[in-house]
C-alpha cells in the first residue's frame, strides 16, 4: 500500500471514531479531509518511481555513460622500433644554406658524400653511415636531391624552398629518411607545375621520397603541391611530431604506397584530391589533430589490382575533422576499425565507408553525408562501444548501411537518421535498439521511460524519415514516450546529443514498449 493511501485510511479510521464519540464538528471532518488530500498530492508528485527528481513538464537529462563490451576488429598500433629516431645515431653534420649564394659545409667530402651545386640546385651523393643534413635559408628557384646508400636525418632549420621545374625536396634513395622540423622553426616548400625528366627517376611530389619518410620535431612545414601531391613516399610516410599544413594540392596532401601511420603532430590539409591516401597498404592513426578539407577522399586505403594487399584503416585515437565536397570522408576497402578519438566527417558521399567491415569499440563519431549513406559497410557492422551518431541523405540512403549483413550492437550509443536504416541482428546484438519514424530538422526529439528517465534528448540536424537508436539506457520490456519540440535549458551536447540540462516538455508523438532486443516502431529499413 502507498504511502498516501495508508494516510488516508488512518484519517479515517479517525473520522468514523469521532463521529461515533459525537466529538468531531463540520469544520473537524474539513480539516481531517484537507490534510488527507495534501499528504497524498506531496507523496505522489515529489519523486517519480524511477527516482528521478522531475516536475510534470521538465525532466533531467542524464550524462552519456556509454558500457563497452570486448572491442573487435584491429587493434595494432604499427609500431615500429626503426622509425623512433632516439633509436639512430647521427653523428656527422652536413649543412647547405640558401639565400643569394649558397653556402655548403661538407666535412665529409673525402669520406663518403659529394654534394655539387648548380644554378641553385644541390644534389648530394652519399655512402656514409650516420650522417645529418640540416637545410635553412630562402630560395625562390633551387632544390635538394639526395642520393645515399644509408638512412640519414634531414632536418629543416628554417628552410623556404621553391623550384620552378621539379620537386623541392627529392630524395632518391629506398632508405629512412628522418625529417625533423627544428623546434620554433617555420619551413615551407613549393613545387613548380610542370617537371623536368631525369632519367627514369620517380618523382611526383614537392616533398618525395623513395624509401621510408619519417616526420618528426617541434617546428611547422608549409607544403604547396602545384604538380601532383604535396608529401610522397614510395613505401610509407609516419608522423611523430611537428605542424603540418599542405595549403593545396592538384592531387593528394600525403600520399604513400605502402602505409601511413600517425603518432602525433597537426596535419592541416587542403587538396583538389584526396587528403590523406594509401595506395596499395594500410593506414594507422595512434595519435595527432587533422583538419582536412578537401574534394574527393578524406583519408582512403585502397589497392589498385593486388589483392593480396589488407587496405585497413585502423583508428586508436586523436582528433579527426574531415570536410569533403564531392567524396567519402574516411574510407578502406577492406577493415574499418575505431578503437578511440574524435572524428568528424561532413561529406557528399558515405561519411565512413569499408569494403568488408566496419567495427566501430570507442571513441566519438559524427558522420554527416549529404548526399549517400552516414555510415556505410559493403560487408558488416559491429559496435561495441563509442558514441555514434550518423546522419545520412533521404531515401534510399541510410544512416547505418550494410545491405543485409549482420549488423551487431553490443554497447556504445548510436543515433542515426536518414531515409532508412540498416536493421540491428537481434541475435548477435546484446544491447536493445529501436527503430523509429521521421521528425523534422531543427527541433528536439525527447525519449523518456514510463518511470520518468531520460533516454535520448536530441537536436536535429536535418529532416528525416528513420531513426536507429540504441543506448545502455534503453531496457527490454520498459514502455517509453517520445516527444518532439520543447526546449532544453543549463544544457551540454555532443553534436546535437545531450548530455546534461533540463528538457522542458514538447508534443507527445508515440510510445513503444522494448518487447524484444530490436524494436520498430516506424520508419524504413534498409536492403
Amino acid at each position: 500500500m502507498k504511502r498516501s493511501e495508508v494516510l488516508i485510511q488512518r484519517l479515517t479510521n479517525l473520522l468514523n471514531r469521532a463521529v461515533r464519540s459525537r466529538f468531531a464538528s463540520g469544520s473537524l471532518i474539513a480539516i481531517l479531509i484537507l490534510g488527507a488530500l495534501i499528504a497524498c498530492s506531496k507523496s505522489e508528485d515529489a519523486v517519480t518511481p524511477g527516482g528521478t527528481t522531475t516536475t510534470e513538464n521538465a525532466v533531467a537529462i542524464d550524462s552519456i555513460t556509454t558500457t563497452s563490451t570486448t572491442k573487435e576488429g584491429n587493434t595494432g598500433t604499427a609500431a615500429n622500433a626503426d622509425d623512433i629516431l632516439a633509436n639512430s645515431t647521427f653523428s656527422s653534420t652536413v649543412t647547405v644554406g640558401f639565400g643569394s649564394s649558397v653556402t655548403i659545409t661538407n666535412p665529409l667530402a673525402a669520406s663518403g658524400v659529394t654534394i655539387t651545386e648548380s644554378n641553385g640546385d644541390v644534389v648530394i651523393n652519399a655512402t656514409a653511415t650516420g650522417v645529418e643534413y640540416i637545410l635553412s635559408g630562402t630560395t625562390t628557384n633551387g632544390s635538394v636531391k639526395i642520393y645515399s646508400d644509408k638512412k640519414f636525418k634531414l632536418t629543416l632549420n628554417g628552410v623556404n624552398i621553391t623550384n620552378a621545374d621539379g620537386p623541392a625536396i627529392n630524395i632518391q634513395s629506398s632508405k629512412r629518411a628522418f625529417v625533423v622540423l627544428t623546434d620554433n622553426t617555420t619551413n615551407s616548400l613549393t613545387d613548380g607545375t610542370t617537371y623536368t625528366a631525369s632519367g627514369t627517376e620517380d618523382m611526383k611530389a614537392t616533398l618525395f621520397s623513395e624509401g621510408q619518410l619519417i616526420v618528426s620535431g617541434k617546428g611547422s612545414l608549409s607544403v604547396k603541391g602545384n604538380y601532383k601531391h604535396a608529401i610522397c613516399s614510395d613505401d610509407y610516410v609516419r608522423v611523430m611530431g611537428g605542424t603540418i599544413t599542405v595549403t593545396g594540392a592538384v592531387s593528394d596532401g600525403i600520399h604513400s604506397n605502402d602505409a601511413f601511420i600517425a603518432d602525433g603532430g597537426t596535419l592541416n590539409i587542403t587538396t583538389s584530391g584526396d587528403g590523406i591516401q594509401c595506395e596499395q597498404g594500410y593506414i594507422v592513426i595512434n595519435s595527432g589533430t587533422f583538419t582536412i578539407n578537401v574534394v574527393d577522399k578524406g583519408i582512403s586505403a585502397n589497392y589498385d589490382v593486388d589483392t593480396t594487399i589488407d587496405p585497413y584503416v585502423t583508428i586508436n585515437g586523436g582528433t579527426i575533422t574531415v570536410n569533403s565536397t564531392a567524396g567519402e570522408g574516411i574510407e578502406s576497402k577492406s577493415i574499418l576499425t575505431i578503437n578511440d578519438g574524435i572524428i568528424t566527417a561532413k561529406t557528399k558521399d558515405d561519411g565512413l565507408n569499408a569494403g568488408t567491415f566496419i567495427y566501430i569499440n570507442g571513441g566519438t563519431v559524427y558522420a554527416y553525408s549529404t548526399s549517400n549513406d552516414a555510415i556505410d559497410s559493403n560487408g558488416k557492422i559491429t559496435v561495441t562501444g563509442g558514441k555514434v551518431i550518423a546522419v545520412g541523405s533521404t531515401a534510399p540512403e541510410e544512416g547505418f548501411d550494410c545491405d543485409r549483413n549482420t549488423f551487431k550492437i553490443t554497447g556504445g550509443v548510436l543515433v542515426g537518421i536518414a531515409g532508412a536504416t540498416s536493421t540491428p541482428t537481434a541475435t548477435v546484438s546484446t544491447q536493445p535498439s529501436v527503430i523509429l519514424g521521421g521528425s523534422s530538422a531543427n527541433q528536439l526529439i525527447h525519449i523518456r521511460s514510463n518511470e520518468g528517465t531520460e533516454a535520448l534528448t536530441f537536436l536535429i540536424p536535418r529532416t528525416y524519415a528513420t531513426m536507429l537508436f540504441s543506448s545502455p539506457k534503453l531496457k527490454t520490456g520498459q514502455t517509453y514516450t517520445v516527444y518532439t519540440g520543447g526546449s532544453v535549458s543549463n544544457g551540454t551536447s555532443l553534436n546535437g546529443l545531450y548530455t546534461s540540462g533540463t528538457y522542458s516538455i514538447g508534443s507527445q508523438s508515440s510510445t513503444f514498449t522494448t518487447s524484444s532486443m530490436v524494436t520498430r516502431v516506424g520508419g524504413s529499413t534498409g536492403p
